[in-house]
């Protein structure tokens, strides 16, 4: 196969390497890895679609392949946020050495800068696991805010769990842990960024369905300030399958999100395709080893008015 010229992707709009923009309503081919990807454009000459054309013969790396070309928000942002200049610093702390090897997988710094979380911010990172957010949000939003790792009572028992080697060791000085009295969000004060990570399939499970759904979304609604953000990530599951496969695959339809956070009376701002996977058919559970760590995933951003 002849080289293809290289190809870069600045702010969703793919531009040749000599700097000239990708034509309108065109393709182009890349080859990275092993793996070739189509690129196809939208008339406003954004990128629209990464299919893989020819596999490098593992689902991770074409993952990749096409995550790269896909990075910037598609849908309804014209452009990617600025970046907080704490992110990247965030991130580079060596102190956080022993987790940074999860960042690229996670396109942690894409879906940061995507969130626009930024210094003296309050933020919550909901079912924060081994608080692997609420770490890098505490070097974000520094001494002037404050981070919310925050568990539903039914979890109590998982919030203690990992501390001893996590924020019990870190001592983050503006990290507050939090439980709630119920299984919904709350705080006591306004908060700016409300975060949850591959959770919110998990409101509609054991019988809670789409009312579970709308009442976690209007518990958010509540405790965000005006002009708040609402970021959710999850796996998505298949068009047309709802909420069938919450609990059986830990999916779920990515209109159905939209659709009820809109309902709770929430702006959608943006999506943004960089956690996206073309190879993943959604017919597995998250937990296949043969998916796992490369599922195709969905980023949401809301506001509040």
């Amino acid at each position: 196969m002849r080289e293809i010229m290289p190809m870069l992707v600045t702010a969703g709009i793919v531009m040749l390497a000599g700097g000239a923009a990708a034509q309108q309503g065109s393709t182009r081919t890349i080859t990275a890895n092993g793996a070739t990807a189509r690129l196809s454009f939208r008339p406003d000459g954004r990128l629209g679609n990464c299919v893989i054309v020819t596999s490098s013969g593992n689902g991770a790396t074409d993952a990749a392949t096409c995550r790269h070309a896909l990075h910037a928000p598609q849908t309804g942002s014209a452009a990617t946020p600025a970046t907080s200049a704490g992110i990247p610093q965030a991130l580079a702390d060596p102190a956080r050495a022993d987790q940074a090897g999860d960042d690229a997988r996670r396109e942690a710094a894409t879906v940061l800068a995507f969130s626009g979380v930024k210094a003296g911010d309050v933020v919550v990172d909901y079912l924060p696991g081994r608080y692997y957010w609420t770490r890098i949000f505490s070097g974000i939003v520094g001494p002037r805010g404050k981070v919310l790792a925050m568990w539903p009572a039914a979890a109590a028992d998982r919030a203690t769990k990992a501390l001893p080697d996590t924020l019990g060791k870190w001592k983050l000085t503006n990290v507050t842990l939090e439980t709630t009295a119920t299984n919904l969000p709350a705080a006591r004060e306004p908060v700016d960024l409300f975060w949850t990570v591959q959770n919110y399939h998990d409101m509609a499970n054991k019988g809670a369905g789409e009312a579970g759904l709308a009442a976690f979304d209007a518990a958010v609604f509540k405790l965000l300030k005006h002009g708040g953000t609402y970021l959710v990530i999850d796996h998505a599951d298949a068009a047309g399958t709802g909420i069938s496969g919450t609990e059986t695959k830990h999916r779920i339809e990515p209109a159905v999100v939209r659709r009820q956070v809109e309902a709770a009376g929430f702006r959608f701002v943006g999506s943004s395709t960089v956690l996206a996977n073309p190879a993943d058919d959604h017919g597995k559970g998250v937990f296949d080893p043969t998916i796992r760590g490369h599922t195709d995933q969905f980023v949401f951003k809301f506001r509040k008015p």
